[in-house]
């Protein structure tokens, strides 16, 4: 029988470190990898630039510990790859679907994962890289040290529209709901991820470098401590 698709749970609230859930299916991928699909996550997977969260899952009785080493989704289900601490070779624990489990996310992954990253539509001119790399920065440790609460809801594709400065990007079907990410006073921007409560708790930032490619602008950053 199919399982149904796993429940995004960070999407409701991206600041949830622990919640409970059920186990749907233990599997072994094609690489030997072991995973476990539950019926709802807080575990970000990889995707959109933003590394996968680790943490660990324990049944209610604690009677196993499955380390989450890397979380991936596919056609809908999330995929929490790891393996039973203090277990070896064929001695993993015997998993009955429906049992309930404890999520448990690493929080200084999570804070770190959270910080922003951006990919711009459009090239800098080569002669203009330098000034602007440091206009960027500039004006993002202004914003940073400003602060400002960081929110997100999902959203009917007009109200979206409405707090993204009246358009969304072309990939955004006209049907679809999207889930949009505020920064204090700023438009928002239509974003899948996990983000920090406030833009504050970035602390710092300093812009490493800008490459151009195929008509894109990427810029590379790093945090401060």
């Amino acid at each position: 029988m199919a399982l149904c698709a796993t429940k995004l749970a960070y999407y409701d609230d991206m600041w949830k470190l622990q919640c409970r859930a059920a186990l749907l299916s233990s599997v072994e991928g094609d690489d030997g990898r072991r995973a476990l699909i539950l019926d709802s996550t807080i575990f970000h997977p990889q995707g959109g630039g933003q590394p996968s969260d680790t943490g660990f899952i324990t049944d209610a009785g604690s009677n196993f510990k499955f380390v989450v080493e890397d979380v991936r989704l596919k056609d809908g289900l999330v995929f929490h790859y790891g393996s039973f601490e203090n277990s070896t070779g064929d001695c993993s624990p015997e998993l009955e679907e429906g049992r309930e489990v404890c999520l448990h996310v690493d929080e200084p992954r999570r804070n770190l994962n959270s910080r922003p990253f951006v990919e711009y539509k459009g090239a800098i001119p080569q002669s203009e890289q330098q000034d602007k790399q440091k206009e960027l920065e500039i004006e993002a440790n202004l914003l940073i040290s400003k602060g400002g609460k960081v929110s997100a809801a999902v959203l009917s594709y007009e109200e979206a529209c409405k707090l993204c400065g009246g358009c969304l990007p072309d990939y955004i079907s006209k049907s679809s709901s999207p889930r949009i990410v505020n920064l204090g006073e700023n438009p928002g921007c239509p974003c899948g991820g996990t983000h920090v409560a406030d833009i504050s708790d970035i602390r710092s930032l300093k812009v490493t470098q800008i490459r151009i490619k195929k008509g894109m602008t990427k810029v590379y950053y790093s945090i401060g401590p």
